[in-house]
């Protein structure tokens, strides 16, 4: 027999441990050894002696030890995949470890700590149904963190590269700051996020563990458990829902929802229950009925009643604004057949038909998820029929393949996918998921906010003209099918047509829509474009190319820059640039070319500048104070948004407003304008937990709005000109215009009368002084007379 690490064990497996300093040291503590019994792999009986170092008498001790080991069998048996040898051998040396790492440790509610891991591992190896490796990992996923002796290189010694990377990348998610800002917890959600790039399993053994500490909560303090069930509909369920996990999904909102509001909770909960008998009794019924028609085509099936979860009644509570009892789709009813994957489609349809024969179906609720499988992999058809006592019921048809799917998402997945090997399979399940990782550098408020935007949008299915299929977010526009096709699609879109018509950039498509996107070589993102995309993937592109071109229009800001100071008798070196970034209250250097390059600081205000710093008790000032400890950060890379301006409507018009005191908005939130009966326009931020009445009750009320950079702002110009008509003479003022000065034409129209012409030109610049540069341009044309703003 040998000891390891605070251990016994009759039967070695091999395990190279380094010894744990707790088995060195005497303790004044009581020491107790029991042993308990486990089956290995080839059924041969193995004795662990566990030493916990407590109070706890000898027959509690020996009851825990058999519970433990009750848990671990019940690990093993329970795994969704069919385990090797090689498999269990891991496992068990994962569980070893485990149970030497944490055998001094307890949790809050005073039991064990090493049921923790073991629970995560039956929701990873049962509910998810992933690998032995993930099923290792799980049983790890606290050990280097809660334990000095054990580091990852020794997880990698003992078990492979593989789960060494599992555990590393939950170590660093569970080391992050528990206590934090916003902002500071987005950003550490973005870190977690972004493991999906090692590997997808750790993202999946935390929402395991989640799921867990959920379960788990009841000895938690109240602020804990509302800070941690928060977190857990922000992010976890999203995250489960995208993958696949519709179970987990719906357990973790309930629990979310329990912690959050539990009055809410227990009172639909209490409602569920007594409703339960009626539920039953009316599934009952519906059986009865389709039974006969079902048995008569030799169909193999089970039907069942699936009642709503807490949550979605709750959410459809409010959505339509009704009590519990006026919500009539509480459950659903789910026919589950036996079928070859040859015969499954048709045999989903046979059965529509029959549950159509004796129930009127709604033909706008019909959703074939067969034919277009959601981006989760989740198969079915989803009907909604008039039921008995005139109550609509939804009824889901899944051959037993699309069942396990929706059960186990992507576990199910590969499960059916012949002749590949499950470590590439994963790699379809990643590339969709870190589509809406696209721009891991922005803002990490914004970026978690899109990551979720993601998870949980419903999908559309449109067309190519070719007849392929694309899936897309719901509210998805043009600019999201160009982007989706390609980078270069998307950047090149000069317009869309949808079944055949043109239409705006902006249009929301539908399910079933033809999208032919236009192109040209000329055409380029413009900050409206950022209005019009919804998917992360093509915000994120247009975001990276008009940071590209604003960076461009900044180096040539710095020439013209130069030039125009070295008039003025300035030599442009890091003491003026500070000192210009200072005097216009800007925060980077390239702020201040930029802001040149498009004229919104012009020669007016840098001769004000130049004034100003000739002042000798002003240049006596800064010459002591060469470079404060606040000056700006001349060599930031990058060009910084102030937004000091709040504009309404599609004109971006500025006009007179209030700031709410129910939500206090601050420059650069999502807001909305609400026109008021006596106090003219109160903002409000979007998510203002007045938003959803005021938006509800009063929509004819509401004004959109958002905050701008006032240098960004562009306005609308007309320009009216009188002259003498010629040939191309129209074709030449539009060169000057969009060719020569880079500027949109909105709007354009042009008359004559005997030889006379007049005109009027609506143009979209940033400035006055690009208006007059641009009459100034005009005027040089042939024929030209007078030109005039309107």
């Amino acid at each position: 027999m040998t000891t390891i690490c605070g251990y016994q064990q009759t039967i070695g497996l091999n395990i190279n441990l380094k010894r744990n300093k707790y088995c060195l040291q005497q303790r004044i503590k009581t020491k107790t050894s029991i042993s308990f019994f486990l089956k290995n792999h080839n059924q041969k009986e193995l004795a662990v002696n566990i030493h916990y170092f407590s109070f706890m008498t000898d027959v509690e001790i020996e009851k825990e030890n058999a519970a433990i080991a009750k848990e671990y069998k019940e690990l093993l048996r329970i795994s969704y995949r069919t385990l090797s040898n090689d498999d269990k051998k891991l496992i068990r040396k994962a569980f070893d470890v485990s149970v030497d790492a944490h055998k001094d440790q307890r949790r809050k509610s005073g039991e064990a700590y090493i049921f923790h891991p073991i629970a995560v591992a039956k929701i990873v190896a049962s509910e998810i149904g992933m690998d032995a490796t993930s099923i290792a990992a799980a049983l790890l996923h606290d050990v280097v963190e809660d334990n000095d002796e054990y580091t990852i290189t020794d997880i990698e010694r003992i078990f492979g590269e593989a789960v060494a990377r599992i555990v590393d990348g939950l170590t660093k998610i569970s080391a992050l700051k528990k206590d934090m800002d916003v902002s500071m917890q987005a950003e550490n959600f973005r870190k977690m996020l972004l493991t999906l790039n090692d590997d997808v399993r750790v993202i999946i053994i935390k929402i395991a563990d989640r799921l867990h500490n959920m379960q788990t909560m009841d000895a938690m303090r109240p602020d804990k458990q509302v800070k941690i069930a928060s977190e857990t509909l922000y992010i976890y369920a999203p995250l489960a829902h995208r993958i696949g996990l519709y179970n987990i999904k719906t357990e973790l909102e309930d629990l979310g929802l329990k912690y959050t509001e539990p009055e809410v909770y227990n009172d639909i909960l209490t409602k569920i229950k007594e409703s339960k008998e009626q539920q039953d009794a009316y599934i009952k019924e519906i059986n009865s009925i389709l039974k006969k028609s079902l048995n008569k085509e030799h169909l193999k099936y089970k039907i069942k009643g699936r009642p709503k979860s807490i949550y979605s009644i709750r959410r459809k509570m409010i959505k339509q604004g009704v009590s519990f009892d006026e919500v009539y789709d509480k459950f659903a009813v789910r026919i589950i057949y036996k079928s070859d994957l040859e015969n499954e489609k048709f045999l989903a349809w046979k059965i529509y038909s029959i549950v159509t024969d004796h129930f009127r179906p709604n033909p706008i609720r019909l959703r074939d998820w067969i034919s277009s499988p959601k981006s989760t992999g989740y198969e079915a058809l989803h009907i909604t029929v008039m039921g008995p006592k005139g109550r609509w019921v939804e009824v889901q048809i899944r051959s037993e393949r699309m069942n396990e799917i929706a059960e186990k998402g992507y576990a199910a997945h590969y499960k059916y996918k012949q002749g590949k090997d499950t470590e590439d399979s994963l790699d379809e399940w990643v590339n969709k998921l870190q589509e809406a990782l696209e721009n891991p550098e922005m803002n990490a408020v914004d970026f978690v906010e899109q990551f979720k935007l993601n998870l949980y949008s419903k999908e559309i299915f449109v067309f190519t003209p070719k007849g392929d299929l694309k899936s897309l977010p719901k509210g998805a526009t043009p600019l999201d099918f160009a982007f989706s096709i390609h980078t270069e699609v998307g950047m090149k879109t000069r317009g869309a047509k949808v079944n055949g018509k043109l239409v705006p950039l902006s249009h929301e498509l539908q399910s079933g829509d033809q999208v032919d996107i236009l192109t040209s070589e000329n055409s380029k993102p413009n900050s409206n474009w950022l209005d019009y995309a919804t998917t992360a993937r093509a915000r994120s592109k247009i975001k990276s190319s008009l940071k590209e071109e604003t960076k461009i229009i900044a180096t040539e800001g710095k020439e013209i820059l130069r030039r125009k100071l070295k008039q003025l008798k300035i030599t442009l070196n890091e003491r003026a640039i500070n000192e210009l970034v200072k005097y216009f209250k800007l925060k980077t250097s390239l702020d201040l070319f930029y802001r040149v390059g498009i004229n919104a600081i012009d020669n007016k205000m840098l001769k004000e500048f130049a004034a100003s710093r000739s002042n000798v008790f002003v240049s006596f000032i800064k010459n002591k104070i060469r470079k404060p400890s606040n000056a700006p950060d001349l060599d930031k890379d990058e060009i910084t948004s102030k937004y000091d301006m709040l504009v309404f409507g599609k004109e971006e018009e500025k006009l007179n407003y209030k700031l709410s005191n129910c939500c206090n908005p601050i420059p650069g939130d999502a807001v909305f304008g609400f026109l008021t009966i006596n106090e003219g326009i109160k903002v409000h931020k979007k998510n203002c937990p007045n938003a959803l009445s005021l938006q509800s009750n009063y929509a004819y009320r509401i004004m959109p709005a958002k905050w701008i950079d006032s240098s960004q702002q562009e306005f609308r110009a007309v320009i009216s000109m009188i002259g003498i008509d010629n040939l191309g003479l129209v074709n030449e003022v539009t060169k000057v215009i969009s060719g020569s000065m880079h500027v949109n034409i909105k709007n354009i129209s042009f008359e004559t009368d005997h030889g006379m012409f007049s005109g009027k030109i609506t143009v979209v610049v940033k400035n006055n002084n690009l208006v007059e540069k641009l009459m100034n341009r005009i005027k040089k044309i042939n024929g030209i007379e007078k030109v005039s703003r309107v």
